[in-house]
């Protein structure tokens, strides 16, 4: 069974070499096996990385992608790819020596049209607040009912999956990546699927390490951006479809806080609402934090983790709303 992986990258240098030689190991047939690394034209030393590694093995490719964004390069790269499965991974991660095998053979098994494992976030460098980091990215209250990265005992049907395997015919029969979002693209995708009645299922008996990032400066960045484009995906697709609740938590508690504020001025017990939202929430996060608190992390780091995670993902979302009217004001 031919099988594509794809790889969308841009200025991974610290990561790329890793992800590749995770997947050289791979105990699937490499005469059935294509890498296709689609690069957003980095600047660092992503391009000579790969290069060197394409030299070596033959079914590892370097496509680029002067258009940067991961639905752009995925797209260009499916419409390439000779496989009859096609697998989405990112340069962030490390798999498992079965990873393919796995996939397709429970792809086979269970007539998927995406299947996935469930991601174990690590660290690169490991210290007191990377570690505090990690564990925030891991727990149900920094992430939600998020099953791929809680995990599963069994077989189990969801909405998303990371890093999954497709079937070729999907993309056919659904549609290729929304090109519009430069997040959020393979939940999108996912939930087309799912609304067209196919099956996405995560199985239990393997898991890819995925690391994460590790300042506080880098997990805001990131969870800005996932905030934002929620509410742009909502806004492009006109639906909330692709999205689950546990998208839209950080804004309703960064609204609960600035909504009593703004009315305060015509109405001061407002100012009560807020008050009880924030205490409740620092109280629920100082008593998680004492509870995942250990010689390997720090008690006011894990709670940093979790006041910038939440803060900057329900901002991101904040901002995009104003961006959405912006949008329509203009028009």
């Amino acid at each position: 069974m031919m099988i594509s992986v794809i790889i969308p990258c841009l200025n991974e240098e610290k990561y790329i070499a890793n992800c590749l030689e995770s997947l050289l190991i791979s105990d699937y047939d490499k005469s059935k096996l294509e890498i296709l690394v689609v690069d957003g034209m980095s600047s660092d030393k992503t391009r000579e990385i790969v290069k060197s590694y394409s030299e070596k093995y033959n079914y590892i490719k370097l496509l680029d992608n002067p258009n940067k964004i991961v639905p752009k390069a995925m797209n260009l790269a499916i419409k390439e790819a000779k496989g009859e499965y096609i697998i989405r991974l990112d340069a962030h991660s490390k798999f498992p020596k079965n990873y393919f095998s796995k996939l397709i053979e429970y792809s086979q098994k269970l007539n998927a049209d995406n299947v996935g494992v469930a991601v174990s976030t690590e660290m690169k460098n490991t210290t007191k607040k990377s570690n505090s980091i990690k564990k925030v990215l891991s727990h149900r209250l920094g992430v939600g009912n998020s099953t791929f990265r809680t995990g599963v005992d069994e077989v189990t049907e969801v909405d998303t999956v990371p890093f999954g395997c497709y079937k070729r015919e999907i993309f056919d029969k659904y549609g290729y990546y929304d090109e519009r979002l430069e997040r959020n693209q393979d939940i999108e995708l996912n939930k087309r699927i799912i609304n067209g009645g196919g099956k996405i299922y995560l199985i239990p008996d393997i898991k890819c390490i995925y690391y994460a990032r590790e300042t506080f400066g880098e997990l805001a960045k990131n969870n800005y951006n996932n905030g934002f484009w929620n509410i742009i995906t909502a806004y492009y697709t006109r639906t909330l479809n692709s999205l689950s609740l546990r998208h839209f938590i950080p804004l309703i508690f960064l609204l609960s806080l600035l909504l009593p504020l703004l009315l305060s001025p015509f109405y001061f017990k407002t100012l009560y609402v807020a008050l009880f939202s924030l205490s409740s929430y620092l109280a629920l996060v100082i008593i998680t934090s004492f509870q995942l608190r250990d010689n390997s992390n720090s008690l006011f780091y894990l709670i940093e983790s979790f006041l910038t995670l939440h803060l900057s993902y329900g901002f991101g979302s904040l901002v995009g709303i104003f961006s959405i009217i912006n949008k329509i004001y203009k028009r």
